[in-house]
């Protein structure tokens, strides 16, 4: 049998328009084919019937830089033709070959299953190849896009890159995973854009050849087994390989059957360092944001207390915002000097009581009206003796956030008095899912990340904030939540 000349299947322009004839290059399996990118575009050879690939589900709320890429006429769900992370707000690391898919490209945030309706949609307005890329066989298969907008991705939620420095990350014999948006099994079907794991091991290079001029160790990584049990299919193009919590490769091809090794980008080498050249300093996020420091303070009846109200600028720049609080004990002011800050400023903001002022606590919200938003934060007001002594409280900073359906916001949860160990909890009608904690439990006097995502209807949803300390007491707190 002749060997089959080595094609591209689908991803240059020119070859858009010649589909892969396989009837003549089919060969049984460990057989000779040409390699193929797991692009949406590769397509199984005729005879490699549906087999499960062997990996399990995965979300984004456990991997929350995992982002689809898509384009126009795309034959997969909603034009998912690519995997993508997360590596900044507007940087999204994918692979080189994804590129040349044609089509307007967009990528798609926060969604388990890319068929789902949904998720954050955004705009590709830069697609920046790796210097030395010429084909996906011939290694640098790696590219960084940017978006038109920020990708919501929670506070620490980017992925980790690999550079030069983490040697020894590729070594044969270890075990790592894959992410990916792709195919489930080899006839896909029914159609199956949802987000999957594959555990793989990394092979020795020399035993991934006979395909293409084989694994290259200086730009790739093989990994896998050689009957592709376990494999990347069309749609994980791009797909981070992770290990030790850091992404060292992206899936970039395999055989054009798919049942062989999978081949990954390797970035634990100057790949890798490229890639974190083109995050660069990252521009502000979102809108505007305040913070009261400390978020908690104590006064007598009838004295004053101060605090400072922080700012920082959003992504539209340095607003004028103007500066007023609600919620406070009954006969007390609250001045803040000066009124109006410029975000990126700090205001001091002074609570004086009356003497006939009830000792309790009290949740104070701070506001600042923006050009661009509207935010708050809150600050808890002891006066006098409050509370009993070690009495459990929750605060949540900022007290209110909001966005577009299906973005993910995030607020910290300070937690004072309780009792040993105290659990975080939270619940609000017509959530997506319940609110995240990082972490879940802490100590009196710790805090935690809470993020939540937005519903998909427009409207107000309030979520309740609950500590439940090891004896069993409950304090909560209020967090609004607007959907735009």
């Amino acid at each position: 049998m002749t060997r089959p000349r080595t094609r591209l299947l689908g991803i240059a322009a020119v070859l858009l328009a010649l589909p892969l004839s396989v009837g003549s290059a089919l060969a049984a399996p460990g057989g000779t084919l040409p390699g193929a990118a797991p692009t949406d575009l590769a397509r199984v050879p005729d005879g490699a019937q549906g087999q499960s690939i062997g990996g399990e589900p995965a979300s984004v709320r456990e991997y929350p830089y995992l982002i689809a890429a898509l384009r126009e006429g795309g034959s997969r769900p909603r034009g998912q033709s690519c995997t993508g992370s997360v590596i900044a707000p507007r940087k999204v690391l994918v692979a080189a070959h994804c590129k040349e898919l044609q089509g307007r490209k967009t990528v798609l945030y926060g969604l388990d299953d890319v068929a789902k309706p949904g998720g954050t949609q955004l705009n590709v307005v830069d697609y920046k190849t790796h210097p030395s890329y010429r084909h996906f066989a011939s290694g640098y298969d790696v590219a960084v896009i940017t978006t038109d907008a920020d990708i919501p991705v929670p506070a620490g939620g980017y992925a980790t890159i690999a550079s030069s420095a983490d040697t020894g990350l590729e070594k044969p014999g270890r075990t790592v995973f894959s992410l990916g948006y792709g195919k489930k099994s080899h006839s896909d079907s029914p159609p199956d854009a949802s987000l999957h794991k594959l555990t793989l091991p990394i092979v020795e290079p020399r035993q991934c050849t006979g395909v293409e001029q084989g694994a290259d160790p200086k730009t790739m990584i093989c990994a896998g087994y050689a009957d592709g049990r376990k494999t990347i299919l069309p749609g994980d193009s791009g797909g981070p390989l992770v290990a030790d919590g850091k992404v060292i490769g992206l899936a970039s091809w395999s055989r054009s059957d798919f049942r062989w090794y999978s081949i990954y980008a390797r970035l634990n080498n100057e790949m890798g360092d490229w890639v974190r050249e083109q995050i660069g300093d990252p521009p502000p996020t979102g809108a505007f944001t305040l913070s009261a420091v400390p978020a908690a303070a104590k006064v007598e009846p009838g004295k004053h207390v101060s605090v400072s109200v922080t700012s920082k600028a959003g992504n539209g720049g340095a607003e004028q915002v103007a500066l007023s609080a609600t919620g406070l004990p009954e006969g007390a002011t609250a001045t803040f000097q000066p009124s109006t800050i410029t975000s990126g400023e700090t205001a001091k903001l002074t609570i004086e009581t009356a003497p006939g002022t009830a000792e309790r606590e009290y949740r104070i919200t701070l506001s600042g009206k923006g050009k661009t938003d509207t935010v708050s934060t809150a600050l808890t007001l002891t006066v006098g003796k409050g509370g009993q002594p070690g009495d459990l409280a929750v605060a949540v900073n900022p007290g209110s956030g909001s966005g577009r359906p299906s973005t993910l916001l995030a607020a910290t949860v300070t937690v004072t008095g309780g009792t040993g160990t105290i659990t975080l909890s939270a619940s609000g009608t017509g959530l997506i899912i319940q609110p995240m904690f990082n972490p879940r439990t802490v100590n009196a006097g710790g805090s935690s990340t809470m993020q939540v995502f937005a519903p998909h209807q427009p409207g107000s949803y309030p979520v309740t904030v609950t500590a439940t300390d090891s004896a069993g007491k409950k304090a909560s707190a209020v967090y609004t939540l607007t959907v735009q």
